[in-house]
C-alpha cells in the first residue's frame, strides 16, 4: 500500500488520566483538576458521572465513587513505557500528552505491510504495556493529517485500527460535526486557543455551517477574510489537509544546551536539578533570537554509553518552566522504567538501566515568537522607571493629565472606555465590558441587532451595544457626514428602524468628496431614557466606502454623524 509524505498515524487512550492511577476500569473512579472531572473510570462512566460535571455533581450521581487530583507528572511517567515499545519498531513517536502520541508511517508502514499492519501492531505494543484489566482501551487512526488521524482514532474500536485510504480525508470528515474542531484530546494538534475556537464553532453554528463538509466547501479566502487566522487554519483542518508533518525540521545545533555530569549523577533528583538550569538557558537562547521551542527532545546519557532520547510536543510555545517539567516527567519515566538507575533510592537497575553522565535539551520544531511583550516589556525595572517617570509627569500636569482606559459597559464606544488618573484603582464604573468575538460580515440589506448570550465568565453585554469588534479610531467629537441615495437625496430612518432609500453614496466631513457605498449593514435604532428630559433616540448602520475605509454612522436630530472608524 503506497503512503504519502503526510501520512500520520494517531495512538490515544481515552481514559489515561484514570489508567495511570493504578484503578481497575472496574472501580467507579474520577479524576479531578480544578474542581471538575477531567476523566473517569468506565464504570463511573456508568454510574452517570459525565467529564466536565463539578465534584459534588458526580459524587451526587455515584455516592461510592473515588475521587483522585489529577497528576500529570504521574500520568507522564506512566506512559513512558508505551512510548518506549513503539520507538522498538518505529523510531520517533511524538509524545503529544500522556496517553498520547503520534508517528509518521511513510518508513514504518511500508516495513510492515501497510497502514493497516502498522497500526496493528502499534496498537499491541501499547496494549502490551498496560496493566492487563486495562488491555483492549487503546485506539488508533491513520490518515493523511494528524487531526484527520485523531478523529479516526476516536471513532475506531478498540482492537480494530481505523485506517482512511490516502485522499479520503476530505470525505471522511465531511458528515462530522463542525464542533469536531473543539475535541478535548485534539487540542495538541489543532494547535489554537480553545476559546477562540469555541467561538468560531458557536459563530458558523449560527451561521448555519453545521458539518466538516459545509465548512470546507466555503472559498478559503472568504474564510480568512471573515474569520481571520484561527478560521483559516481551522478550514484547513476540516478540509482534510495536514496542518504540518509529524516529525518536525532540525534546527541549527548550537541551540541545544547540554551538560556533562562528573561524576555520574546517583538519583534522579540531581539530574532534574540540572535540567532546570538548562531550560533557562534554552529559552534565553531561543528568545535572544525571537524563537520559541514547539517540540522538545530529552537526551540522556549513561555510564555505560547508552543514550536515551525522547520528543515532546507542545501546542503552544513553551516556556522555561514547561520545558523543564517535561524533562522532568521524562527522567522520572526513564527511572520507573529501568533505564536510569535511582528514583529516591527505588530501583536498582536493570538491563540497559545506568547513571546519567550526560544531558541535553535539544529543541527539535521551533517558529518565530508571536508573542509581544506590554508597553514596558518584560523588565520589573523598567516598569518601577516608567511609574517614577509618570508621577512626575503628573506633578507638572496635574492629577488628570496623565490617564489610563478601562474597559466598561455602555452602548457606545465612548461610555466603554473610562479615563482614570495614574496611579487611582483602575477599576469599571459599570460592569459588562466588551465581548471580543468575529464580527457580523456587512451586507446589502437591513438586518435587526441580534442580542448575544451571557460571557462565559462574566456579567451579560449591555443592551443596545453593537456585536462584532470594537472600530480602530473612536472620534471624541462626531463627525458630519452625509448619507445618499442613488438620485442624492438624504438616507431618513423612519419610526419602524427602515432605512430609506438604501445607501448609495457617502460623503465625509464638510469638503470630503463623493464617495459611492459598497456595502452596509443596519439600522440598529437606539432609545434611551424615554421616561426623562434628556431622552435620546437615534439609529446606527455601518458603511463601507469605496476607498476601503468603513464607519460607524448614526442618525440624530435629522443629521447623520461618523461616531467611528473602522481598520
Amino acid at each position: 500500500m503506497a503512503t504519502s509524505r503526510a501520512r500520520a498515524l494517531f495512538a490515544f487512550c481515552p481514559d489515561w488520566p484514570v489508567l495511570a492511577t493504578g484503578r481497575p476500569p472496574s472501580e467507579e473512579v474520577a479524576v479531578v483538576q480544578a474542581n471538575r472531572v477531567v476523566a473517569a473510570s468506565p464504570a463511573a462512566r456508568v454510574a452517570g458521572v459525565v467529564v466536565g460535571m463539578r465534584r459534588r455533581e458526580a459524587q451526587s450521581a455515584c455516592p461510592g465513587l473515588a475521587v483522585v487530583a489529577r497528576a500529570p507528572a504521574l500520568e507522564a511517567r506512566a506512559w513512558e513505557p508505551a512510548v518506549a515499545a513503539v520507538e522498538e519498531v518505529a523510531p520517533g513517536p511524538e509524545v503529544l500528552a500522556p496517553g498520547q502520541l503520534a508517528l509518521g508511517t511513510r518508513g514504518p508502514s511500508r516495513y510492515f505491510g501497510g497502514d493497516a499492519a502498522l497500526a496493528a501492531r502499534v496498537a499491541g505494543l501499547v496494549e502490551a504495556a498496560l496493566p492487563e484489566a486495562w488491555r483492549g482501551c487503546c485506539r488508533v487512526g491513520v490518515a493523511d493529517g494528524l487531526f484527520t488521524a485523531g478523529l479516526a482514532a476516536r471513532s475506531a474500536r478498540p482492537g480494530g485500527p481505523l485506517v482512511v485510504p490516502g485522499g479520503g480525508s476530505a470525505g471522511f470528515l465531511a458528515p462530522m460535526p463542525v464542533g469536531a474542531l473543539c475535541t478535548e484530546d485534539l487540542q495538541a494538534v489543532v494547535g489554537a486557543r480553545p476559546a477562540e475556537l469555541a467561538e468560531l464553532v458557536s459563530l458558523l453554528g449560527r451561521l448555519g455551517v453545521r458539518t466538516m463538509g459545509d465548512f470546507a466547501a466555503l472559498p478559503a479566502p472568504v474564510v480568512l477574510a471573515r474569520f481571520g487566522a484561527t478560521g483559516a487554519r481551522a478550514h484547513r483542518l476540516a478540509a482534510g489537509l495536514a496542518s504540518r508533518p509529524v516529525t518536525g525540521r532540525e534546527p541549527p545545533p548550537d541551540w541545544s544546551v547540554d551538560a556533562e555530569l562528573s561524576p555520574p549523577a546517583e538519583n534522579v533528583q540531581s539530574v532534574v536539578f540540572v535540567a532546570r538550569v538548562l531550560a533557562e538557558q534554552l529559552h534565553d537562547r531561543l528568545a535572544g533570537s525571537g524563537l520559541v521551542c514547539t517540540r522538545l527532545a530529552v537526551v540522556a546519557g549513561t555510564e555505560q554509553g547508552g543514550t536515551l532520547r525522547r520528543s515532546w510536543r507542545h501546542d503552544g510555545a513553551l516556556s522555561a518552566s514547561a520545558i523543564a517539567e517535561r524533562a522532568r516527567w521524562q527522567l522520572e519515566g526513564w527511572a520507573l522504567a529501568n533505564q536510569l538507575s535511582g528514583v529516591e533510592g527505588e530501583g536498582t537497575g536493570g538491563p540497559g538501566a545506568g547513571r546519567v553522565t550526560r544531558l541535553a535539551l535539544v529543541p527539535e520544531e521551533v517558529r518565530p515568537d508571536g508573542h509581544q511583550l506590554g508597553l514596558w516589556g518584560a523588565d520589573a525595572g523598567a516598569r518601577d522607571r516608567a511609574a517614577r517617570a509618570m508621577a512626575r509627569v503628573q506633578a507638572v500636569l496635574g492629577p488628570a493629565g496623565v490617564v489610563t482606559g478601562v474597559l466598561q459597559g455602555g452602548r457606545d464606544y465612548l461610555d466603554q472606555v473610562r479615563l482614570v488618573p495614574w496611579g487611582e484603582p483602575r477599576e469599571p464604573l459599570r460592569p459588562g465590558g466588551p465581548v471580543t468575538g468575529p464580527s457580523e460580515p456587512a451586507t446589502g440589506a437591513p438586518r435587526p441587532a441580534r442580542a448575544t448570550g451571557r460571557a462565559k465568565d462574566g456579567p451579560p453585554p449591555w443592551p443596545g451595544r453593537l456585536p462584532g469588534l470594537a472600530p480602530c479610531v473612536v472620534h471624541p467629537v462626531p463627525v458630519p457626514v452625509q448619507l445618499l441615495g442613488s438620485q442624492g437625496e438624504p438616507v431618513t430612518v423612519s419610526s419602524r428602524g427602515l432605512l430609506g432609500p438604501v445607501p448609495a453614496y457617502l460623503v465625509v466631513g464638510h469638503r470630503g468628496r463623493r464617495q459611492a457605498v459598497t456595502a452596509w449593514a443596519g439600522p440598529w435604532p437606539l432609545e434611551e431614557r424615554w421616561w426623562a428630559h434628556q431622552a435620546r433616540r437615534r439609529a446606527r448602520v455601518q458603511v463601507v466606502a469605496e476607498d476601503g475605509r468603513a464607519y460607524l454612522l448614526a442618525r440624530e436630530h435629522q443629521e447623520w454623524w461618523a461616531e467611528a472608524s473602522y481598520d
